[in-house]
């Protein structure tokens, strides 16, 4: 079952069921696909898919940081429950080894080149790991690799 297929049959679900929070993330989510669909004028992959899924769980997690900042609990508290719906189509997230390993691998050809080098093993890894992984993480790992040497 393809991406689109499992959000378009669990959001009939929510809707049956009455699940708000579950029914509005994936409105959300259904229309911003739409969008991108329409901007690329074509049907929309499941690579499409991930990137738009990506951004609504990136929106929402910079929105839980802004609302917290703000003193909104309210508001953070939605946005986690929209950003907990979201999480159940990403795939599973790389554990603190896993990605010292994935950087490891990436950046010990790249040593030789300095800190410079820094942006290429970035997009190695991000290559590797998209969706699994926040980019912040993987930048302060590949940083801290390269000051190790």
């Amino acid at each position: 079952m393809s991406t689109a297929e499992k959000i378009e049959k669990d959001y009939l679900e929510a809707y049956k069921a009455k699940d708000k929070v579950r029914l509005g993330t994936l409105r959300l989510l259904k229309t911003a696909a739409k969008n991108l669909q329409v901007e690329l004028m074509r049907p929309l992959t499941d690579a499409d898919y991930m990137d738009v899924l990506l951004k609504q769980a990136k929106q929402r997690q910079d929105s839980i940081e802004q609302y917290t900042a703000a003193n909104r609990s309210d508001l953070a508290e939605q946005e986690a429950a929209e950003l907990a719906v979201l999480r159940e189509y990403l795939p599973q997230a790389l554990t603190a080894e896993e990605l010292h390993e994935i950087v490891e691998k990436a950046v010990t050809p790249l040593l030789g080149e300095g800190m410079k080098a820094m942006g290429k093993a970035m997009q190695i890894i991000m290559a590797e790991c998209k969706g699994r992984v926040d980019g912040k993480a993987v930048s302060d790992a590949v940083k801290a690799r390269f000051q190790k040497g």
